[in-house]
């Protein structure tokens, strides 16, 4: 399938707002992340079903829906930021209109639940979206500035964005040894065995996959990386990059576990493809933007993640 890059960012250019998982439970900091956009040179349309709430989800699945497609389908709208995650997106994979998105393509922002999207945007479309920022998350009250400069230079510059730097000299720790160049797939490891059986995953062979989690149990990642395991992903992908693992450990003193890291090394340190753990990407405050489709070299010996190109056209 031929990779879309989507056209970078300029100062006026609009910024589309919308919830397709969950609503935020404060919607100020909505308004937070908007008066932020607009006060760094941006102008923001917030979709008109933003704030609706249909129990767990920021309203019922065609409205939010509706707002997807609303955004893609205004030429004006220049990129498409996610408020947050949470849970739903899966819900909307069947009635998205990929035809849509791939005649009108731009960028598309979010992380966690917004994977589910993400995979399904790039296995039907080839358009490369971003593993980033999310208005009511990191673009609320207190903004990274980690985050927010490596976001920003790759949405803004068709420039190659080169060997991506951790934050404050953060180690990258190398599981297995190895160089390997392929286009980079994945994100939440929920979301990602979620939709292992569904035609909503893209094709892995030859990827370099990555996962990050949050708020899972060792047993639950270890469940969740045994579905792929058994669905022979690790036998497909050249190379896997292991990001955050946010509160992923158990806390309970009385009950038998194993810790995160033995979980990790029973399914990484026997695979026969470059394995990095630790890149500073997920649910975490400084955060690394990963472009996703993109071409990338891992080399795990070294212990660095380099983009040999730009994201955006």
């Amino acid at each position: 399938m031929k990779i879309i890059k989507p056209k970078k960012l300029s100062k006026g250019d609009v910024i589309g707002i919308i919830s397709p998982a969950s609503s935020t439970d404060d919607f100020t900091n909505v308004e937070f992340g908007v008066k932020y956009l607009e006060k760094i040179g941006y102008k923001v349309e917030v979709g008109k079903n933003v704030g609706k709430t249909h129990g767990y989800l920021a309203g019922n699945d065609d409205e939010r829906a509706d707002d997807f497609h609303y955004m893609f389908n205004r030429k004006y709208i220049n990129a498409i930021m996610c408020i947050r995650g949470g849970y739903g997106s899966t819900r909307l994979l069947d009635k998205i209109d990929y035809k849509l998105i791939k005649d009108n393509p731009k960028i598309f922002v979010g992380h966690s639940d917004i994977t589910a999207l993400q995979m399904a945007i790039l296995s039907k479309t080839g358009l490369i979206t971003f593993a980033g920022p999310m208005l009511a998350v990191d673009f609320a009250d207190e903004v990274s500035s980690f985050t927010e400069e490596i976001f920003w230079a790759m949405v803004t510059s068709n420039k190659k964005i080169g060997k991506i730097h951790q934050p404050d000299d953060e180690k990258i720790f190398t599981l297995v040894k190895g160089v390997s160049k392929g286009r980079i797939a994945g994100g939440n490891l929920s979301l990602l065995s979620s939709l292992v059986g569904t035609n909503y995953l893209p094709e892995l062979k030859d990827k370099i996959l990555l996962i990050e989690e949050v708020s899972e149990v060792p047993y639950r990642i270890d469940r969740m990386l045994n579905q792929l395991r058994l669905a022979k992903v690790f036998n497909q992908v050249k190379g896997v990059i292991l990001g955050a693992f946010t509160d992923c450990n158990e806390t309970d003193p009385a009950k038998r576990t194993l810790t995160l890291g033995e979980v990790i090394a029973d399914y990484f340190e026997s695979l026969k493809i470059p394995v990095i753990y630790n890149l500073k990407h997920g649910h975490i405050k400084d955060s690394i933007t990963i472009p996703i489709g993109i071409m990338v070299k891992l080399n795990a010996s070294r212990n660095y993640l380099e983009i040999a190109e730009s994201a955006v056209s």
